[in-house]
């Protein structure tokens, strides 16, 4: 019985007697009333209707089934209002893959408060630096930060991120100050080894994007670990500067270079579908979305 139409043909006809009647309150044809039913009793095998041009009576295998029919189909209604409350109210898991150092960042503070504003819904964090396969991974939606490519995922701009280039106290004494960013040529730079650009920096001159080839010494899928070394006077990085806050605002690392970052970098989602997403999806893209 693969076909839930042709039960609903069934129900209805055994109810009614008829098949013009069933076929009236259905609103189809009686032909296919007809074949609904001769396909139904082909599948199971048996006989369920006994039909004259004048009645429509059940057999004794309609009648059990006729019987079993309610519960059935009482129970498909209760599991479609559930399923559509997926769609209606935010609930259930939402599996939320994102890189290590945005946990740490911007997406930590905006979970704590996306769950306390909707406390039906459950998130499943999956910290990963690399891109995975949504569908295989089982994954409803995948935050990114940087340049990303458009591929067969949905692909949504959420957050402009401001990035800060940025080294240790001793390393500029050391190396000195860059005043343009060709500067940077000469420099030691530790680099994002995710990022198609990993071995240039992109600056905005004049209103013009520039960019930049300079000597990577160190690279790391990672912003945490470049923060790190460049604490350590290892070189220059550049980072989303919500990463690098804390060195900042302590005198570690100081920022040059200022009014030339790039305003091309931003928090992206991705995910599998453009419809059908589920309310806790769509509360949540909605919710990390700048206003």
């Amino acid at each position: 019985m693969s076909d839930l139409h042709q039960l609903r043909v069934f129900k209805e006809v055994a109810a009614r007697k008829s098949f013009t009647r069933a076929a009236f309150a259905l609103r189809v044809s009686k032909a296919n009333v007809t074949k609904s039913i001769a396909h139904l009793e082909e599948d199971v095998g048996v006989r369920l209707l006994n039909r004259s041009t004048r009645s429509v009576t059940v057999t004794d295998a309609g009648a059990t089934l006729y019987e079993r029919l309610d519960p059935i189909f009482k129970l498909i209604s209760e599991l479609r209002d559930e399923l559509a409350g997926f769609a209606t109210h935010p609930k259930g898991r939402l599996r939320l893959a994102a890189p290590h150092g945005l946990s740490l960042g911007v997406l930590g503070k905006n979970i704590d408060d996306f769950v306390a504003q909707y406390p039906d819904v459950h998130v499943s964090l999956h910290l990963s630096n690399r891109e995975e396969d949504l569908i295989v991974g089982g994954i409803d939606v995948a935050l990114r930060i940087g340049p990303i490519e458009q591929r067969e995922l949905i692909v949504r701009k959420l957050q402009p991120v401001p990035m800060v280039l940025c080294a240790s106290p001793k390393y500029w004494a050391r190396r000195g100050i860059p005043s343009r960013p060709e500067d940077l040529a000469a420099h030691d730079v530790l680099t994002h080894s995710l990022w198609d650009c990993a071995s240039r920096l992109s600056f905005v001159v004049d209103g013009e994007t520039k960019y930049v080839d300079v000597r990577s010494r160190i690279e790391a899928d990672d912003a945490a670990p470049l923060i790190a070394l460049a604490v350590k006077g290892l070189g220059v990085t550049c980072v989303p500067e919500v990463l690098a806050r804390a060195h900042l605002g302590s005198g570690a690392l100081v920022p040059v270079l200022k009014d030339a970052m790039p305003k091309s970098i931003w928090l992206y989602a991705t995910y599998p579908h453009r419809n059908h997403k589920s309310a806790a999806l769509r509360a949540l893209l909605e919710f990390l979305t700048e206003k």
